[in-house]
């Protein structure tokens, strides 16, 4: 039986129950984090609780939990559910009123905190040598222009990432005035010429966690690596591309729009990092 937490208690899934006035279910007034967890141990917890940080700030809620107690929360949380791969969702919102009103609650009112688990499957990077590669598809970015505050408001996301999946791919790359920005639930990357580059930080995307891993291995191990916006058009000619996210890693795209990259299978810049990436990995959490 699954093992939730909501507000200061641990209960079973099925159990947790919010007030329909809370502002998380009336408005997405709230903001949440994806954290895996290997054999039961927490990955990269200080970079995931520092992006909770900034959209907490960004949208004025006051973080209820300091560093120590999440960390204390999370791992009762594994424990409870058992260990293994799995990852930790968690979500804040600005909590429950008496009545339904844009504004912020003056005074301000207790937020609501969620948090459950879910199981990884063996991500890509896990079997580099017999690893299939995806197909994504690219789309119109119609979302806000906030997309570094990891909002819990996702129906522009869910929308694309609904009509990639109805045109048989797995994810979509979102193009923003002629440069791609993110995934719908991703972020990206793209190989030319042995170089591998990534769109920068900004308010346009979302600060990815596993992205910033993935950069800071591509320089640790001299993979030739930049920062720069990424043209539609530099995105259709790559060698290469990459989608990088929490819980499927590094993921090799082989279809775009319906054409194969390369011969169709994952290129070997991706293996080279899909093998960085599992050695940090069991590194980090003594796999």
């Amino acid at each position: 039986m699954a093992i939730a937490y909501l507000n200061e208690q641990f209960l079973p899934l099925e159990h947790a129950r919010i007030s329909p006035l809370d502002r998380g279910f009336l408005f997405a007034d709230g903001v949440y984090e994806v954290i895996p967890a290997y054999a039961g141990k927490l990955f990269r917890l200080d970079k995931h609780l520092q992006r909770l940080a900034h959209s907490l700030a960004a949208i004025e809620i006051t973080n209820p939990h300091s560093t120590d107690e999440w960390t204390a929360l999370f791992e009762e949380l594994i424990q409870q559910n058992g260990g293994g791969n799995i990852y930790i969702y968690l979500q804040v919102t600005r909590g429950a009123t008496t009545r339904r009103d844009h504004a912020f609650p003056n005074p301000p009112v207790a937020p609501t905190v969620f948090a459950m688990t879910g199981h990884i499957a063996t991500p890509a990077a896990d079997m580099p040598d017999t690893a299939q590669g995806v197909t994504v598809v690219t789309l119109d970015d119609i979302r806000w222009s906030r997309c570094d505050i990891k909002s819990v408001a996702l129906l522009a996301n869910i929308l694309m990432r609904q009509q990639a999946v109805a045109e048989g791919a797995a994810e979509a790359i979102l193009i923003r005035d002629g440069f791609a920005t993110e995934g719908s639930a991703s972020n990206f990357f793209i190989v030319k010429d042995g170089l591998i580059t990534t769109p920068p930080k900004s308010h346009l995307i979302l600060p990815g966690i596993t992205r910033d891993l993935v950069v800071e291995l591509a320089q640790q191990n001299n993979m030739l690596i930049e920062e720069r916006e990424v043209t539609e058009a530099e995105l259709r000619s790559a060698d290469e591309i990459w989608l990088s996210s929490s819980t499927k890693e590094v993921v090799p795209v082989t279809r775009l729009n319906g054409h194969t990259l390369g011969d169709g299978k994952p290129g070997p810049l991706w293996k080279q990092m899909a093998r960085h990436y599992v050695d940090y990995k069991r590194r980090l959490c003594g796999l």
